[in-house]
């Protein structure tokens, strides 16, 4: 997928259009839906420096987490929410620390088993998921292609975007005559990261240190042993 593609209010951190480029035939339930970015300022010093996330074989949380507002649902209907990632490329990546920036290092790896996250409060009305804010927290990545907890499967030093997709619950019998009407897709290109086993860039680290409140062990250890 080409993230430049992207809707310019995604870019932007304003409410999000979806990415099929537009509504037209989707249905009323799900035309209106509207998702903003939350945190889009930290998202965004992250992506200026070249965000990255660990994977680990027993699975690691993302940080900043997923978060995100929701507008524009009937609240009377239901949907699940749910995410994937996807491959920014084909491109496989190394970090070269003499001039702090990621190169490409060859052609990328075979895709991982392709899995998608439901949020935990799947199904809910409408009138649910726009009261507040909607958290993807308990979402964990690994790199282990065995994994049978149900975390999402990376490969490392690949880089990845996030996509969440809204998903009306429909009743009618013959409901899978209506599944591309039935839902739409957002995803914000200030969210796209590398997959690391380790922090690469120490100004990364330094940034995931000062913003997230679970390490504030780490702020009074040496920096130089990061």
């Amino acid at each position: 997928m080409d993230v430049t593609k992207l809707s310019q209010g995604c870019m932007l951190g304003l409410p999000c259009l979806p990415e099929d480029g537009g509504m037209y035939g989707k249905a009323p339930q799900v035309a209106g839906v509207r998702v903003q970015l939350e945190m889009h300022s930290l998202w965004q010093q992250f992506d200026q420096l070249g965000t990255e996330m660990i994977v680990t074989k027993a699975g690691r949380r993302m940080f900043p987490t997923f978060q995100v507002r929701i507008s524009g649902m009937d609240p009377a209907s239901e949907y699940v929410l749910l995410m994937d990632f996807i491959p920014v490329d084909d491109k496989r990546y190394r970090y070269a620390f003499h001039s702090s920036s990621w190169l490409v290092a060859g052609r990328g790896d075979t895709a991982a088993p392709g899995r998608v996250h439901f949020h935990p409060d799947s199904p809910a009305r409408g009138a649910q998921w726009m009261k507040q804010t909607v958290s993807f927290d308990r979402l964990k990545l690994t790199n282990n292609l065995l994994d049978d907890n149900g975390h999402m499967i990376l490969n490392s030093m690949h880089r990845y975007q996030p996509r969440l997709h809204v998903v009306l619950v429909d009743q009618r019998r013959d409901s899978q005559r209506y599944a591309h009407r039935n839902f739409c897709t957002f995803s914000f290109p200030e969210t796209r990261f590398i997959a690391v086993t380790a922090y690469q860039n120490h100004r990364i680290t330094q940034l995931k240190i000062a913003s997230n409140p679970f390490a504030k062990g780490f702020r009074t250890t040496n920096p130089d042993e990061w």
